[in-house]
């Protein structure tokens, strides 16, 4: 099968015994969704806009007509209706999209499905891992880029991106210490880096700075809260 940007990234963050997502501290509906927008702009069906001025967030627009995958069609439809900022739009997009795509993995087998009852009243579903060879094979490459010299295919850099925004770069490409935060630099500066076209960086920089804006809106908001 051919993986989504979005699947990949939710097998990066899934546990593969426990079948949940840990150490994440906001609901994983903008992370998906600026994968799937990222996806997108470096298929050429959506353009990402620099925003004129720190005051202005980056917009999308469509650029292009159809494309097969249907949580990419139905993303694309989204994104025509009107410009909309990088954020909004990967909210709106990742509405459901986590259930969505694990399910979509577990009829391929590369998820399990298991639901159980917790404390015997809350329902819950869990997705750990099935068959593991092709998240093995993303995690490789991300750990080339990160703690070695290759140079990241674009959807790597993307992934390095959105992880780097979650700070999940360490738990997935399992370091510590002085090596994890290499990689973590490493991240930054794949993101930000000059050795991709601008459309990629573009999808870079607008993936990672829209998580990190839904990350900075929960933490505001739990403040109020508490």
């Amino acid at each position: 099968m051919a993986f989504l940007l979005a699947e990949d990234l939710l097998l990066l963050l899934l546990d593969d015994e426990r079948g949940t997502v840990r150490g994440v501290s906001i609901d994983l509906r903008v992370p998906l969704g600026a994968a799937v927008l990222a996806q997108l702009a470096l298929d050429g069906a959506v353009r990402i806009d620099e925003p004129a001025s720190r005051w202005h967030a980056a917009r999308v627009a469509v650029a292009s007509g159809a494309v097969s995958d249907p949580v990419l069609a139905d993303a694309l439809t989204l994104a025509a209706e009107k410009p909309r900022a990088v954020g909004d739009l990967a909210n709106r997009i990742g509405k459901g999209l986590r259930d969505r795509l694990a399910q979509r993995l577990a009829d391929e087998g590369v998820l399990e499905r298991r639901d159980d009852v917790v404390l015997g009243l809350f329902p819950r579903t869990r997705w750990p891992a099935g068959n593991a060879a092709h998240e093995s094979e993303v995690r490789e490459a991300l750990r080339g880029a990160l703690l070695g010299d290759r140079t990241p295919d674009p959807r790597t850099a993307v992934l390095a991106g959105i992880l780097g925004a979650l700070d999940r770069i360490p738990a997935v490409v399992g370091v510590r210490g002085e090596e994890a935060r290499a990689a973590k630099r490493r991240a930054s500066r794949i993101a930000d880096g000059d050795w991709a076209s601008e459309a990629v960086r573009s999808a870079v920089r607008s993936a990672a700075a829209a998580t990190t804006a839904a990350i900075a809106a929960s933490a505001a908001a739990t403040s109020v809260v508490g």
